[in-house]
């Protein structure tokens, strides 16, 4: 064809005579195009001359827009014909024989689409990027066949037959060059993993070339982290077997020598920063073990504290120096005065549902601030942290003048409304089924608002909730919650409690550490709904169930009106499953502004988490240690001591025992009815009543640890050692002077368990985070209990939201 259309060319262009000028240019074959769009499109115009080149180019330029299947050229006398054939109009685009990819996944990556023009060389680039879909999914033996199916009106169909074949899976990975470590080890660090049956769940066996190139940077820090500073990684591939089923991927590494560290200097050029005051900042210490991961932490915390101490610009470097005889680096941490650069203009991209300011408001710049590098870092993770992006980029272009730069924060919105129905199992509530509406940055603002319930076999439970993160255009997180709780405790109590209440909250941030909160809590409770006297009276069977006095004494409605304030200090790496840091947090409440309960509340709790990574060399161990405790007591005779308000231990805060079943308690079972119709209570007889108490503490040690096959599965274990212990009883009236037992007025019921001797227990507990939701196990066995206390070795849950 293509010296058909040479020879027509040359043949426009060979045949002058007279006058070499075109007057006229008439198109032909053209149906849906205009003529005046195909002539925009040529070079040669009327007018010009018969130029070979001209030509040429027009025939280029014509083919170039795709619009056209067949182009020629004459020339008749003084006039150049042109011939077309149009290309055909794409009357739909089908996929057939995909399972893995849904057809709207496809369509997103195609450019074809229904009526546009069809063109050959687009559907073999759409054929090719289908192809890379099926790439990224670990097919690799996929196979696309384009067909067309020519309709009337120079219409076509485009279907794409696809074979999707088997995903090619890592069949098997070598280290090749590796002594310091075995092929086990060096399998543990990096991403990809070899195929086999448990991995059901996991992607990570599926060969992918970004993941490899992944795979090769983590085997970079791995060596770094463990003091190789000669390491080079010098190959790493993938090879697919000749059936193309499997992938073959080795790593071929160098790993040189083991350095530990020798001298440690600083050096600075900054005004009023000096050696001796900066040498407390080095974590690390002489003869350890090379740690590039640990060095660059420290040289970060280095600039930060001196950017925090009014030192804007200053930047720390760190330089290393290898002496390869002795396998020593030595440190030098430079400490310079970095370019001085302000905030001209910060300019918000992307944003079509949140409002700038809720924008603005979350990054740690204003116009004319300084400008560092750690700005950048910390503006897009404060974007992120707001959970309204799914993609968030923070840019610098140069300002108006060399010390001046314009930042642009770019952010794609994503939905931030939630829709949710959930079930599943508790020991603490039972079968249990949760439905929730929530908006987190409703109508752009920020202010996240939602309503829930959650119906269980003990527990109803309903909420409205809306929260200001920035109340009033300040640093104030304000919100308010408005909720009705019904608990039916009869399982191990002998009485159930219902409230219906609000709660006004407001928060402060000090600094990126320190926070403090307030909240005022009205509720109005009910305890009751079990048998009493009067009950047992008109049908004595009642008896075995009815509640000690102690309770009875808490029945009715009463009203809750609390004050609470709690103070944080939070240095934890991230606040869901902390890896290292600490935190420690007091508060306290205080019951009496109205309502029937007059009483103070202090507590006080801390956290400490260390990283295990350089001892196991893995960063999936942590040690835990939390503690906590806390006190009661009331300001005056007339308020009301309600049982449901008291100290309660067991369960989450003491695994191994029931929950609230450490501490004081009472019997409750009636050894027949007095005179007046009222029971005679007797010690150690059935169930006992769970009363709480006014002095708690606990404590607890916890080894956060991988499993064998977790990562593909999802299951990380623990192992635990809980302590603690909960005393002095809290209620109205004692009746436990047992020289008053026969009295009629006078209901002997005895306090058992008031005592500080501290409970133990050990245990272990798995997470697995399953396709059906989240499961949570734990066992325990109490190490050291009392007589009377309440056990509950097993406890589980799991639920799913969808």
């Amino acid at each position: 064809m293509a010296d058909a259309r040479s020879a027509r060319q040359h043949q426009a262009s060979g045949a002058a005579s007279g006058n070499n000028v075109i007057q006229a240019i008439t198109v032909s074959g053209n149906t849906r195009i205009e003529t005046s769009t195909v002539l925009s499109y040529m070079v040669a115009q009327p007018g010009d001359s018969f130029n070979q080149d001209d030509l040429d180019r027009s025939l280029k330029s014509l083919y170039a827009t795709g619009l056209f299947k067949d182009v020629t050229l004459h020339r008749d006398g003084n006039t150049l014909l042109v011939n077309l054939v149009e290309n055909p109009i794409v009357n739909r685009i089908v996929f057939e024989g995909n399972h893995a990819l849904k057809d709207e996944d496809l369509r997103k990556e195609i450019s074809l689409r229904p009526r546009a023009v069809f063109s050959s060389q687009t559907t073999a680039a759409d054929r090719q990027k289908i192809l890379n879909q099926y790439a990224g999914k670990a097919r690799f033996g996929a196979t696309v066949t384009p067909q067309i199916v020519k309709l009337s009106n120079n219409r076509v169909d485009v279907i794409f037959k696809i074979n999707e074949a088997q995903q090619t899976l890592i069949h098997k990975i070598v280290f090749v060059g590796n002594h310091a470590f075995s092929e086990a080890r060096l399998a543990q660090v990096i991403s990809s993993k070899e195929n086999t049956w448990y991995r059901f769940f996991s992607s990570s066996d599926e060969y992918n070339p970004e993941r490899i190139k992944y795979d090769a940077e983590l085997l970079r820090r791995f060596y770094l982290h463990n003091g190789y500073v000669d390491f080079r990684m010098v190959d790493a591939t993938g090879e697919l077997s000749p059936d193309h089923k499997s992938f073959y991927v080795t790593f071929t590494i160098h790993e040189g020598d083991q350095y530990h560290i020798g001298k440690m200097d600083i050096r600075s050029n900054v005004r009023r920063v000096t050696p001796e005051m900066m040498r407390p900042k080095i974590q690390l210490f002489k003869h350890q073990i090379y740690d590039g991961t640990a060095i660059q932490h420290n040289t970060t915390d280095m600039q930060e504290w001196l950017q925090a101490q009014g030192h804007p610009f200053a930047m720390v470097r760190s330089e290393i120096a290898r002496n390869p005889e002795k396998r020593i680096v030595d440190l030098l941490f430079d400490i310079t005065e970095g370019p001085h650069v302000y905030v001209e203009r910060i300019d918000i991209n992307g944003n079509t549902i949140t409002r700038d300011n809720v924008i603005r408001r979350n990054l740690p710049m204003a116009e004319g601030d300084p400008y560092t590098p750690f700005d950048k870092k910390y503006s897009k993770l404060a974007l992120q942290d707001l959970g309204y992006f799914s993609t968030v980029s923070v840019d610098q272009t140069q300002g108006s003048a060399p010390d001046r730069v314009n930042v642009s924060a770019n952010v794609v919105e994503k939905p931030t409304g939630e829709f949710s129905l959930g079930g599943g199992y508790s020991t603490d509530v039972g079968v249990l089924g949760n439905a929730s509406v929530k908006q987190h940055n409703m109508l752009g603002t920020g202010i996240d608002a939602g309503i829930s319930g959650t119906v269980a076999y003990y527990e109803k439970q309903a909420d409205i909730s809306i929260t200001d993160p920035y109340f009033l255009n300040r640093n104030l997180v304000a919100g308010a919650d408005f909720y009705f709780i019904q608990n039916n405790y009869q399982t191990y109590q002998s009485y159930k409690e219902s409230q219906y209440g609000m709660s006004l909250r407001l928060g402060y941030a000090y600094n990126r550490y320190l926070s403090q909160s307030f909240s005022y809590t009205l509720v109005d409770r009910q305890v009751g709904n079990f048998y009493d006297a009067a009950s047992i009276a008109a049908n004595p069977s009642y008896i075995a169930y009815a509640p000690s006095i102690y309770v009875q004494q808490s029945a009715g409605w009463s009203v809750l009106s609390q004050l609470s304030t709690s103070l944080t200090y939070d240095r934890r790496d991230r606040r869901m499953n902390p890896h290292e840091g600490y935190m420690m947090k007091v508060g306290g409440d205080f019951a009496g502004l109205g309502g029937d309960a007059k009483y103070y509340r202090v507590k006080a709790d801390g956290a400490y988490y260390i990283p295990l990574d350089r001892i196991m060399g893995n960063h999936d161990w942590t040690v835990q240690f939390k503690g906590g405790v806390g006190y009661m007591g009331d300001w005056s005779s007339s308020g009301r001591r309600n049982i449901i308000d008291n100290f309660y231990l067991g369960g989450e805060n003491l695994r191994g025992f029931l929950q609230g079943g450490v501490g004081p308690r009472s019997g409750h079972i009636c050894n027949g009815l007095t005179s007046e119709g009222k029971c005679n209570y007797l010690p150690s007889q059935g169930q006992e009543d769970l009363l709480g108490g006014r002095f708690m503490y606990t404590a607890s040690a916890q080894v956060n640890f991988p499993l064998p096959m977790g990562d593909d599965l999802g299951i990380a274990g623990r192992y635990f050692l809980d302590a603690g212990s909960l005393a002095s009883v809290r209620v109205k009236n004692k009746y436990t002077d047992y020289s008053r037992r026969n009295q009629a007025d006078y209901p002997y019921t005895p306090i058992t368990g008031d005592t500080l001797t501290p409970r133990v227990s050990t245990g272990v507990g798995i997470s697995w985070k399953s396709p059906f939701g989240l499961v949570n196990i734990d066992g325990a066995i109490p190490l050291r209990k009392e007589k009377g206390d309440r056990l509950y070795p097993l406890r589980f849950g799991f639920g799913q939201q969808f």
